[in-house]
């Protein structure tokens, strides 16, 4: 081999030593040989989906949020028809009023038998002293007649007298227990109306609940993701009308293998780059592992991979970064999560600096 060729072979062994240098510094610093005590794992942002439904059939008379439209808590979204409830509710108060008339008037009744009992108490007295009066003319006439003083047809008199009297005591005796009596069915007629006052009140109640929850919230903040029902459309009770992504409670799903999740701590401080915006690391923390492995998911594509069990791990989004960011919050962006093991670990270059912009 002459020398020129050998010029030849060394110019090349440098230029692919070169290129294999590049590629190496590329592959380590861009990519990352991670250092000791930080993991990573592939996986997908999820964030919480809510469906806004109705809780009692209807029709919907409005629906007020458009698609990708972001809405507050408490914010209203639709309304359903509620004049059935209104009926109802108008109903329920005629009952109401209905029972209140009722108290007044069985409290009415109860203080007329009041006033009923106490004449008849009066005719009672009335009769005992009568009674009392015959039977002392009785015993002197009694006297008088065994003395020859008086006749025994006036004894005979004055022992009748005394018979009627006791009957009349009788009587009167009735007549205030039939008065007591019906003060007592007075009485529970009151009790009666006040428990329909209640049952009436306790109607009109549910019905409040009813109208308002005809009237279609969102629970949480969040961005409509789909209107899964249009205005004019009759639903059925817990009927989905809206479907909402949060925008506060959003978490990165990644998987890691046995080996690397037992030694991986909730809390632990996550940093995460979505292949959509590979500049761009977002804050994150663990908030739970898995107990039960399973098997690799499909999102884990080298063979060597496939062939472990793998732990599902979630970490919560920084909410302060999500409100920064609202309009960037989207389901299902796949990406790397690179979680800190050792809190004395520092952060490689390319994931030190958060995104703050």
């Amino acid at each position: 081999m002459n020398l020129k060729s050998r010029n030849w072979i060394v110019r090349g062994g440098v230029a692919v030593g070169i290129v294999l240098a590049g590629f190496a510094a590329w592959h380590f610093s861009d990519r990352g040989a991670l250092p000791e005590g930080i993991v990573a794992g592939n996986g997908r942002i999820e964030a919480i989906e809510t469906d806004v439904a109705a809780k009692a059939p209807g029709r919907l008379l409005e629906l007020l949020v458009d698609e990708g439209q972001t809405v507050a808590a408490g914010q209203l979204i639709a309304r359903i028809d509620a004049a059935n409830l209104q009926a109802q509710k108008s109903e329920a108060e005629a009952r109401l009023q209905q029972a209140l008339n009722a108290i007044s008037t069985a409290e009415a009744q109860v203080a007329q038998r009041q006033s009923e009992r106490a004449a008849a108490f009066a005719v009672v007295r009335q009769r005992e002293a009568e009674l009392n009066a015959a039977r002392k003319r009785f015993v002197r006439s009694e006297t008088l007649a065994q003395e020859g003083a008086t006749s025994v047809q006036e004894r005979d008199d004055d022992r009748a007298r005394v018979e009627g009297v006791a009957a009349a005591v009788e009587a009167a005796r009735a007549q205030l227990a039939a008065v007591e009596a019906a003060i007592g069915a007075a009485r529970s007629q009151v009790i009666g109306a006040r428990s329909n006052v209640d049952a009436a009140r306790a109607t009109i109640a549910r019905l409040d609940v009813e109208i308002r929850d005809s009237n279609l919230v969102a629970p949480r903040a969040g961005r409509v993701q789909y209107r899964i029902a249009q205005p004019g459309e009759v639903i059925g009770a817990g009927g989905r009308v809206v479907n909402l992504v949060s925008l506060t409670d959003v978490d990165m799903i990644f998987f890691l293998p046995e080996a690397l999740a037992g030694r991986v701590a909730l809390g632990s401080e996550v940093r995460v780059v979505l292949d959509a915006a590979p500049d761009d690391v977002i804050p994150a923390k663990v908030t739970f592992v898995a107990d039960v492995a399973q098997f690799t998911p499909k999102s884990v594509e080298t063979e060597s991979e496939r062939e472990k069990l793998m732990f599902r791990v979630k970490a919560r989004i920084d909410p302060a970064f999500l409100a920064r960011h609202p309009r960037q919050v989207k389901s299902g962006l796949p990406g790397m999560a690179y979680v800190r093991l050792d809190p004395k670990t520092p952060w490689p270059d390319n994931l030190a600096t958060l995104t703050t912009r």
